[in-house]
């Protein structure tokens, strides 16, 4: 199993574009055959150091993940992503 987990951080820290943001990154849920789970969260602490949003995503393979990464879904995903978002870092450990 391949765990798969993104924070970020957007350029517009507002509760409606973070909970718009939320919105964009669960869709994917049940369009992407190879995504086993997709979990969203909003930070509920909004300190300096926080990141607003952590996406957990779970695949069986290595390939399943750069399956999702390729698939047409999640790319409409990463566009609107590159222009709201000011950072964000990411984890893929397998278990």
């Amino acid at each position: 199993m391949i765990t798969h987990i993104v924070f970020f951080k957007l350029k517009d820290r507002s509760e409606e574009n973070i909970q718009r943001t939320r919105e964009v990154l669960a869709s994917m849920e049940g369009k992407i055959p190879q995504l086993r789970s997709l979990e969203v969260g909003v930070d509920v602490v909004r300190s300096e150091r926080s990141y607003d949003l952590a996406l957990v995503a779970k695949f069986d393979s290595l390939e399943d993940l750069q399956i999702y990464n390729d698939h047409p879904v999640h790319q409409e995903v990463i566009r609107y992503i590159a222009e709201v978002k000011d950072v964000s870092v990411s984890v893929d450990y397998e278990s």
